[in-house]
């Protein structure tokens, strides 16, 4: 019973269900159409137009496509014969020196400081050198003792000369007795022997044959004494010139000796000249590094503490080096004239000449040095001011200019577009050289003949055809 009446309360229940399930499926359904419907119609609405859009745009693309551009042009034109080349320099000084001390000392006083104007030759400084003044005294005494000393070898050399006379005076004696004594033994012999030839005929007695014998022999004997008197004077006159020689080698050594003597006196005392400090030549003091009593060293090394007394810089006349590039290499020429203009002074301009060039370009700038100079009478300039170069150079080959709205900038590098023959675009790589602003100068890759677009845009592509706008003719007032 139980189970009946639980079947029966299941059905009652599905069939009061039924229709409430049917009612939700519908509104559903209804609820779908109605979200796809809104959906479509918005869609519609979005997607129609762009499609509208894009074929317009594609019609105007092929309209666009199919229409030839107008374009401006301009010939090219020749640039002048003469340029103003303008280059930064920096004046110079036209000589400009460091002075050191060439001995050493105490610095006792010092007459110019910076900015005094000195001559050449006029006296900056003094240096207390006590040491140098001691051996200038030394080397005065060496050369007078030098010079004592070949005064006594000269007079020595007098003595020895005055007996080389008396000796040769001697010798001449000897000699002419000895030539008295072999004419006596020449006689001597004759009467001897004319006696003996007597005594064998019995003329004379044998004693006094005897006698012109013994008379024979005693002037042979006194022959061979004037022969040994003779060969002695010879000797001491061979003597005398050896001692002569020997003394002269002396007065040479002693003279060599006063000459060095004299020699170290000049060094010194040249050295003794240098506590005078002075100008090299006429400038301007530009800096000055020492003060009274400070310790002075000689030389120039700095790892030995030396340090530099004044620096001198000559303002008279100015020079200036500038590195010309190599286009206007031929341009610069020595004696040629040159404006050099610095900012401070706006109306004035400064003639200068061209003294000299390297003749040799820098291998790394590819620019010849060249050097000015500027007479500056007036002392207006000042070394180590910044100026301008102003050069009016020839051109052997002038190049063209274009307007500056002509060119094109992009990752093929700078060209122009020229306008051919065909009326077709055909872009050109250039070489640019100097920029003037509005007009720039083309040093390679154009003809004088090219027609060049105005303002190229990117619709101008190459090998497109365009046409050439008639230029306005120019009214003349």
């Amino acid at each position: 019973m139980d189970t009946q009446e639980n079947t029966k309360i299941a059905d009652s229940d599905l069939t009061a269900t039924a229709p409430k399930n049917q009612k939700n499926r519908l509104s559903s359904i209804t609820i779908i159409a109605t979200t796809t419907f809104v959906v479509s119609g918005l869609l519609a609405l979005g997607i129609i137009p762009r499609i509208q859009q894009q074929s317009e745009l594609n019609a105007f693309a092929k309209s666009t496509s199919k229409k030839v551009s107008s374009v401006n042009v301009v010939k090219p034109k020749l640039a002048a014969n003469f340029t103003e080349l303008v280059l930064p320099s920096s004046i110079q000084a036209g000589q400009e020196t460091t002075i050191y001390a060439r001995t050493s000392g105490y610095l006792q006083k010092k007459l110019v400081d910076i900015g005094d104007r000195v001559n050449k030759g006029q006296l900056l400084a003094v240096i207390d050198a006590p040491e140098t003044d001691q051996d200038v005294e030394q080397a005065r005494a060496e050369l007078a003792k030098s010079e004592a000393n070949i005064a006594q070898v000269q007079a020595d050399l007098a003595q020895k000369l005055s007996n080389l006379s008396q000796t040769k005076a001697n010798f001449k004696a000897r000699q002419a007795e000895l030539i008295e004594a072999r004419t006596n033994l020449e006689l001597a012999r004759q009467t001897w022997q004319r006696w003996q030839l007597l005594q064998k005929q019995g003329a004379v007695t044998t004693q006094a044959a005897d006698e012109r014998e013994s008379a024979y022999y005693a002037s042979q004997a006194n022959v061979e004494t004037l022969i040994a008197r003779v060969n002695s004077e010879q000797e001491s006159i061979n003597t005398a010139l050896a001692a002569i020689n020997s003394q002269k080698a002396n007065i040479n050594a002693f003279v060599a000796s006063k000459n060095a003597a004299q020699s170290n006196l000049q060094r010194i005392k040249v050295l003794q000249s240098f506590k005078q400090i002075v100008a090299p030549f006429s400038g301007v003091i530009t800096a000055r590094n020492i003060d009274t009593g400070a310790l002075i060293s000689a030389g120039s090394n700095s790892n030995s503490g030396n340090s530099w007394l004044f620096k001198v810089a000559q303002t008279n006349n100015l020079r200036i080096r500038i590195n010309v590039p190599q286009a206007f290499m031929q341009s610069i020429q020595p004696g040629q004239t040159a404006l050099v203009r610095v900012r401070e002074l706006p109306k004035k301009a400064f003639s200068g000449k061209v003294i000299r060039t390297a003749d040799a370009l820098d291998p790394s700038s590819n620019t010849l040095l060249t050097e000015i100079e500027v007479r500056n009478s007036e002392n207006v300039l000042r070394p180590g001011m910044y100026a301008e170069v102003t050069f009016k150079a020839q051109r052997v080959n002038p190049p063209l200019l274009v307007p500056a709205n002509t060119l094109v900038i992009n990752a093929d590098g700078i060209q122009v577009a020229t306008v051919t023959k065909e009326n077709k675009v055909n872009y050109k790589k250039v070489e640019l050289g100097r920029d003037y602003g509005t007009e720039v100068e083309v040093i390679s890759g154009l003809s004088p003949n090219a027609r060049l677009i105005t303002n190229p845009t990117d619709a101008l592509q190459e090998g497109k055809s365009v046409q050439v706008l008639a230029s306005k003719p120019k009214t003349k007032n």
